[in-house]
C-alpha cells in the first residue's frame, strides 16, 4: 500500500474528514469512511472517526489497501463480434451487460466473455480490465474496441487522448430540442453531493459533446450525440444539463419516463486508425430492437 498525504488548508477548516478525503481521492463517502473503521486514515499520526472535523493544518495520512484480484473466469457468452484481427476486435455489445468484472458483477461480463474468445488480450489495464481501452455504460448498447495486445492499446488510449477516434450516439431525450444542432462544452466532474454521479463542475475535466436532431415527436427528441471527449456519463449528464435528459435514465433521467430498463442510449459508430498499419477504420451498427420498438411506441402514443 502507498502512503498518502495530505495537509488540512484554511479553505478546509472543519469539514467532515470523510467528506475531505472522499473530495480528494474520487471515492463514495462510504468507502473512505471503511477505510477510516479499519484505521487505513490517520490524522496527526492518531486513529479517528468518519465524523472528526478537521482542523487547519492537520496532517491526514492514509494508505488505500489494493484491491483483490478477482477470480476472472472464461465464459461461453454470445458475442457479436463485428471486426477482429491480430492486433484488436470491435465488438457490439448488448444493452444490460457490464463491461469488466467489479464487486457486484464478476460473472457475466464482456470481459469474461473476451477472455473465452480470445487468447490474448492487452494487460496494460491489469487483470481485471484485460484489453479493455474504453468503455460504455451496463445498460448503454454498441460498440466499443478492445486491443489484444499492449502496442494496440496504447496506440488506441494516444488517439483516444487526442479525440483522434469518432464516436457517435443515437438517444431519446425528453422535450422537444428546438435546435437542429448544438454543442455542448461544460466541465464534468463527480456531483458533490452524489459520489455514483457524475456532474457540470467548475473543477471538472473538459468535456464536449455535439448533438444533431434526427426527429422530433411531441414530448421527445431523437438525437445523434458526437463525444469529442469521452469522460465518464458524459451524454447523460451533458443532457441533463440542457433539460433534455435521456429516457429511462436511472441517474439523470426523470422519474416519470417510459418503461425502458435503463438509458435509452446507443453507441452507434465508432472510428480510428489501425493502430499498426494506421489505416483508417470505420464501424457502424444500426440501434436494437428495444430501442426501435420505444420509437414506435413514442409515435403512436400521439
Amino acid at each position: 500500500m502507498t502512503l498518502n498525504q495530505h495537509v488540512v488548508l484554511e479553505t478546509e477548516n472543519k469539514i467532515r474528514i470523510d467528506k475531505l478525503l472522499s473530495n480528494l481521492v474520487s471515492e463514495s463517502r462510504s468507502q473512505v469512511q471503511s477505510w477510516i473503521t479499519n484505521e487505513h486514515v490517520l490524522v496527526n499520526g492518531e486513529i479517528i472517526k468518519p465524523n472528526y472535523k478537521c482542523q487547519i493544518a492537520d496532517e491526514i495520512s492514509w494508505q488505500i489497501p489494493e484491491p483483490e484480484p478477482l477470480n476472472i473466469e472464461p465464459e461461453n457468452i454470445p458475442l457479436q463480434v463485428v471486426y477482429e484481427d491480430s492486433d484488436l476486435l470491435v465488438v457490439n455489445k448488448p444493452k444490460g451487460m457490464v463491461v469488466h468484472p467489479s464487486a457486484g458483477h464478476q460473472n457475466g461480463t464482456l470481459v469474461n466473455a473476451l477472455l473465452y474468445h480470445c487468447e490474448d488480450l492487452s494487460g496494460i489495464n491489469g487483470v481485471e480490465r484485460p484489453g479493455i481501452v474504453h468503455r460504455i455504460d451496463k445498460d448503454t448498447s454498441g460498440l466499443l474496441v478492445v486491443a489484444k495486445n499492449d502496442l494496440a492499446h496504447t496506440n488506441l488510449s494516444e488517439q483516444m487522448a487526442s479525440k483522434d477516434i469518432e464516436r457517435k450516439y443515437e438517444a431519446v431525450v425528453h422535450g422537444v430540442i428546438e435546435h437542429d444542432t448544438g454543442l455542448i462544452d461544460a466541465p464534468i466532474g463527480r456531483d458533490k453531493n452524489d459520489r455514483q454521479k457524475m456532474g457540470i463542475v467548475d473543477s471538472g475535466k473538459p468535456a464536449v459533446t455535439h448533438f444533431r436532431v434526427i426527429r422530433r415527436y411531441e414530448n421527445f427528441t431523437h438525437v445523434e450525440c458526437q463525444l469529442e471527449t469521452g469522460r465518464t456519463h458524459q451524454i447523460r449528464a451533458h443532457m441533463k444539463y440542457i433539460d433534455f435528459p435521456v429516457v429511462g435514465d436511472p441517474k439523470y433521467g426523470r422519474r416519470k419516463t417510459l418503461e425502458t430498463n435503463g438509458q435509452v442510449l446507443h453507441a452507434k459508430s465508432l472510428g480510428f486508425n489501425h493502430p499498426r498499419t494506421n489505416k483508417w477504420l470505420f464501424f457502424e451498427e444500426k440501434v436494437p430492437a428495444y430501442f426501435e420498438k420505444l420509437l414506435s411506441q413514442i409515435e403512436k402514443m400521439y
